[in-house]
């Protein structure tokens, strides 16, 4: 062992300036026994560790379209099988009021139920025209309206679980406008690895444009409130067989595989969703 610690000092010693070893030295002993074989390797790597700039915005200021101010909410509520036309039934009475009352700086984007994904689930994605301060308005409304009470008593009997999220949308995605179908429509959603949103925006941004000859791209947000780094792109096919064939030819277009590249790397967990949309969902 001698040998080696002996070795590993010199090695110390050059890397740090000072003269080389000599017998009984202390200093050289001591460097000795903190370069060891565990350390050995984090501690070099160390000497070239660069460091990062910290960022004058956030990554939302950075990502989001500025040209707007809305602000997203995404709700997932898993309904007991045995209830789940009576939850349809109760949610096309009431939320259309909502979305047509002016007075209410809030719309409906769309309203599915999962096909193929966890079953017996509805997704209801909102938009609050104005930003968090809609937000708190329509909160502090409905905290007075008394069929929207009745109606969220009567619906948490239908419920075995329920969770949203805050978004907001990407600058370079379209923002979801009302279409015609009947479509299907798949939300695929990433959990990335912290830190990476920037990296995950900046390759989309080129990519994207790979993805929308066919109109399939209906829009693209990013978690702010609730589970963070999540990342959601929505896209609308007129049946499977459609989306197998839009999917394959974005592969055969160059530079799409390189997308894939870069991305993949940053992500941590990966879901699809099949939805069907509900009689009320402005995207049919």
């Amino acid at each position: 062992m001698a040998p080696r610690l002996c070795s590993i000092s010199v090695v110390a010693r050059r890397l740090l300036g000072g003269p080389g070893p000599r017998a009984g030295d202390v200093t050289a002993a001591a460097a000795a026994r903190f370069y060891s074989k565990d350390n050995e390797g984090s501690w070099f790597r160390s000497l070239f560790v660069h460091k990062v700039d910290p960022r004058k915005d956030a990554h939302s200021t950075l990502l989001s379209k500025k040209e707007t101010s809305n602000l997203y909410k995404i709700q997932f509520h898993n309904v007991k099988p045995e209830y789940l036309d009576a939850y349809n039934s109760l949610t096309e009475a009431v939320l259309p009021k909502l979305h047509l009352d002016e007075d209410y700086p809030c719309s409906l984007v769309g309203n599915w139920n999962t096909w193929y994904g966890e079953q017996d689930q509805a997704v209801h994605l909102w938009r609050f025209s104005g930003g968090y301060p809609a937000l708190m308005d329509c909160m502090n409304k409905l905290k007075n309206n008394k069929e929207y009470l009745e109606f969220r008593r009567e619906r948490s009997q239908m419920l075995l679980s329920r969770r949203n999220q805050l978004l907001l949308e990407f600058s370079f995605w379209n923002e979801p406008q009302p279409r015609l179908g009947p479509n299907i429509y798949e939300l695929r959603t990433y959990k990335l690895k912290p830190g990476t949103m920037i990296e995950w925006g900046n390759n989309w941004a080129r990519a994207i444009k790979y993805r929308q000859e066919n109109q399939e791209a209906v829009g693209g947000f990013f978690s702010q409130i609730g589970e963070l780094y999540v990342v959601h792109h929505l896209w609308a096919y007129k049946d499977l067989q459609s989306r197998e064939e839009t999917r394959n030819a974005a592969w055969r277009k160059r530079g799409w595989d390189e997308n894939v590249y870069y991305t993949v790397p940053l992500v941590r967990h990966m879901e699809s969703r099949i939805m069907i949309p509900l009689k009320i969902s402005p995207l049919q």
